[in-house]
């Protein structure tokens, strides 16, 4: 039986933790005090990688967790039981709701009531790093050479990614969910209304200047044929799956993902928004606002208010930025999202192009504490070892074999034309499966191969035909046009830098985003405010914040 408890609590955090109010809802049903160790006794034998159960008796592990499903649902989804029964454990859930997971993870660590392994966390390198260094969390790598084949498997498959995850102190103190997703990779799009475009008689925009004149065209010609001006010819969103305008748009004059507006050249890290060529690209973006080219609301509204903006009766939808189309449609403008292909990135007024390239992490989901004994921490890493496996990851996304999925029949291939490792249920996403599936909840390894090895299959609109689809439009428009060098997603510091460079971030970012706002829709000018700007962006100290990621960044290559 699993025992859990869900975190309710309500409290305006610390300043000198400087956290803003968080809700953690706590359910409560155990009888140690919260951290205490849940395995008393005869000390549990942990039995050797392959043997399952991993131990010689029921093992109980408290584990946080960042979901929105409720107690009940947890308890009684088929994965969780399956990987109890599996392992031969007892997960006692600690629940911080999703949105809210980073807050969760600083009450409790400020709080010392923390569980003894971290599950599916929010852990940046920084927090890896101080908690490791204040031995609250445990280094793995003794517990991956002597519990960790499938991880070690990985590291030799991919040693990049044990760089990626290792510290300067050389321990590696939490490990990711790695997610090799081609199209993600590329995530940065624009796409358009194509069925426009045909009743237009306009071309796919290949430049800024071929972009503007199908946006006014959009504007002016009334393509969707309701006798009224109503089109927006390009909307995006705030704090979603790159809905931000800016990121596809500047990037046909300097390398912007919009999240730390770093470029590397040379090896040299240099920050984008004080270049010549980023005053450029917001005067072009500035001029598409202008005229009405740009939704008005597009730097306020949050993705459900581009959603409803696309599921008007009357489609208004030129031109939207976001990850992929289908993000914008809801339940019953669904099939709408067909008629949108990717833009590729576009060349700018100096021949310049570029593509945004995200990796496969940007965080660590899994840490043992120090609230666990040996044979907990010994478990947990079984677990996650576990986890990281194909069976798992598999049963983790999409349930038991043979509801959802099964393995691929003679005659069904996949994205590379060989015979399909596996098939998926083209009804999968619109079932109710929520019981069955984790739903990328913990610890996956889904690397490339796994991933483009599912049926592709003939059902139009279906999970796995948008798949190929998005896999179809990155490698025909996207792949390869990234920079050489790009500063990585996941870096490590030692504290003192990290803890600077955290205090120095946070004003420069909301300053940078502020003011490009500011200049796109005309508060500022370009010509009259741009040297007050520069100055005043680095009086926030830039010059020691761009020192601090050029030591990182040349630490991280010399790995």
């Amino acid at each position: 039986m699993i025992r859990s408890r869900t975190i309710a609590l309500s409290v305006m955090v610390a300043a000198a933790i400087a956290l803003i109010s968080c809700m953690l809802w706590i359910i409560h049903e155990r009888g140690l005090p919260a951290g205490g160790s849940l395995n008393r006794g005869v000390e549990t034998v942990i039995r050797k990688p392959g043997e399952f159960p991993i131990a010689d008796k029921r093992v109980k592990l408290e584990v946080l967790v960042g979901s929105d499903l409720t107690k009940e649902e947890l308890e009684n989804n088929w994965f969780t039981k399956y990987v109890e029964q599996k392992l031969g454990i007892d997960l006692q859930f600690v629940i911080a709701k999703e949105s809210e997971l980073d807050n969760a993870e600083d009450m409790l660590f400020a709080s010392g009531d923390y569980p003894a392994v971290i599950l599916d966390g929010s852990l940046t390198p920084d927090e890896q790093v101080r908690y490791g260094q204040r031995g609250i969390f445990r280094p793995l790598n003794g517990l991956i050479d002597q519990y960790g084949d499938r991880l070690k498997e990985i590291f030799r498959q991919n040693p990049g990614l044990k760089k990626s995850i290792t510290a300067p102190d050389g321990n590696i103190y939490a490990l990711p969910s790695v997610n090799e997703c081609f199209h993600c990779w590329y995530a940065q799009k624009l796409w358009i209304n194509t069925s426009w475009l045909n009743k237009l008689n306009l071309e796919m925009p290949r430049t800024t200047e071929e972009l503007y004149q199908v946006l006014r065209a959009f504007k002016l010609k009334d393509p969707n044929g309701n006798g009224l001006q109503d089109e927006i010819p390009l909307s995006g969103a705030m704090n979603s799956w790159h809905t931000e305008i800016t990121g596809f748009l500047m990037s046909a004059f300097i390398y912007n993902t919009d999240t730390n507006y770093f470029f590397v050249r040379d090896g040299t890290v240099g920050m984008a928004a004080i270049q010549p060529e980023w005053r450029e690209g917001i005067a072009y973006i500035h001029k598409l606002f202008r005229e009405g080219l740009i939704d008005p609301e597009v730097f306020t509204q949050s993705l459900d208010g581009l959603v409803e903006t696309a599921s008007r009766k009357d489609n208004v939808l030129g031109a939207v930025t976001t990850g992929y189309a289908r993000m914008v449609f809801d339940s019953n403008t669904r099939n709408r999202s067909g008629n949108y292909e990717a833009v590729p990135p576009l060349i700018g007024p100096s021949g310049y192009q570029t593509a945004g390239y995200f990796s496969s992490f940007d965080r660590a989901a899994f840490a043992v504490t120090d609230k666990a004994t040996a044979a907990e921490a010994s478990a947990a890493l079984r677990l996650a070892d576990f986890l990281m496996t194909e069976e798992a990851t598999i049963r983790n996304e999409w349930g038991p074999e043979n509801k959802w999925w099964r393995k691929g029949r003679p005659g069904e291939f996949d994205e590379h034309g060989r015979p399909a490792k596996y098939w998926l249920d083209p009804e999968f996403t619109s079932s109710s499966a929520q019981n069955d599936v984790w739903a990328q909840m913990g610890l996956l390894y889904r690397d490339r191969d796994l991933r483009e090895s599912w049926a592709v299959t003939e059902s139009p609109g279906s999970f796995i035909d948008y798949e190929h689809r998005l896999y179809e439009e990155t490698l025909r428009k996207y792949a390869g046009k990234e920079p050489d060098e790009v500063y990585p997603d996941y870096i490590f510091m030692d504290t003192s830098a990290a803890e600077e460079a955290a205090r120095l971030k946070v004003p420069i970012d909301e300053y940078i985003q502020t003011n490009l706002v500011q200049f796109i829709t005309g508060v500022k000018d370009t010509d009259a405010d741009w040297d007050d700007y520069v100055d005043g962006l680095k009086q926030l100290k830039l010059d020691r914040y761009m020192e601090i990621h050029q030591n990182a960044y040349d630490a991280y290559k010399q790995k």
